[in-house]
């Protein structure tokens, strides 16, 4: 079957004009009306399997959030019919595991690039190519959280397949190995896990589009509820920063 039927994209379920060309891209359906909320004038698109799309404007410009689903298969499936639909500045917002010892809780991992520990993106370059975030985004998200006023970090994540892998390797036949990995992590200096920001930067390099990933680190204590409301008005924010400087005429890549 096509990816495109009549215009409309199969997974997506998004025609022309549904979308603006900054995307908002959470992994859990249920966030994309929270973050819609902090649009303008925002309405719901779409909702089709894991994907979920509103759109509204922020400062007269057309943004969109759409829901990814878990895991890198889903997220390049949403980002590349969102490519084809004109999008090309994609924001992951989600939430990660902290990796380096002592992260207080509710700390923003502004993510600057992605260990490709994940099958899919081997499917379109090479392993020894990076995942790296868009600088400018990298830019745009630091000035959002200080202006946000909110605790955060910029760094390297871990991008898996396996959720369980990472929260309980010792039950799994390869927990040595496991473990010897995520020690690797930690001594390398990556600040969270997640499981869909590497899929996106690739595939937004290939494209020449812009792409950066902000997550709310999760560890015990603090206030989960207040602490991913921060993370959402940064990601919102950032938005305003990327429109205003594109409007200014800033070159990018």
């Amino acid at each position: 079957m096509s990816a495109v039927e009549g215009g409309v994209q199969y997974h997506l379920q998004l025609r022309p004009g549904d979308v603006g060309r900054y995307v908002l891209l959470p992994g859990d359906p249920g966030r994309c009306e929270p973050i819609a909320a902090l649009f303008d004038s925002p309405a719901h698109v779409a909702s089709h399997r894991e994907y979920t799309t509103w759109t509204g404007t922020l400062d007269g410009e057309k943004v969109s959030v759409v829901s990814t689903g878990i895991g890198c298969p889903s997220a390049a499936i949403a980002v590349e019919e969102l490519l084809r639909l004109g999008a090309d500045t994609f924001i992951r917002v989600g939430t990660s595991g902290a990796i380096q010892p002592g992260t207080p809780s509710g700390q923003l991992a502004i993510v600057s690039a992605a260990i490709r520990d994940e099958g899919t993106s081997s499917h379109y370059l090479p392993i020894e190519f990076p995942a790296i975030a868009d600088p400018g985004v990298v830019d745009a998200l630091v000035e959002a959280a200080r202006t946000v006023g909110a605790s955060y970090r910029v760094g390297v994540s871990q991008s898996k397949d396996s959720f369980y892998g990472e929260v309980e390797p010792e039950r799994m036949p390869m927990a040595e190995h496991l473990q010897d990995r995520w020690n690797a992590w930690i001594a390398g200096g990556a600040i969270c896990s997640e499981m869909e920001a590497a899929a996106i930067f690739v595939i937004s390099s290939i494209h020449r589009a812009r792409a950066g990933g902000i997550m709310h680190m999760w560890s015990e204590g603090g206030d989960m509820e207040r602490d991913r409301q921060r993370m959402l008005e940064t990601s919102v924010e950032a938005l305003r920063v990327l429109i205003a400087r594109d409007r200014a005429g800033a070159q990018w890549p």
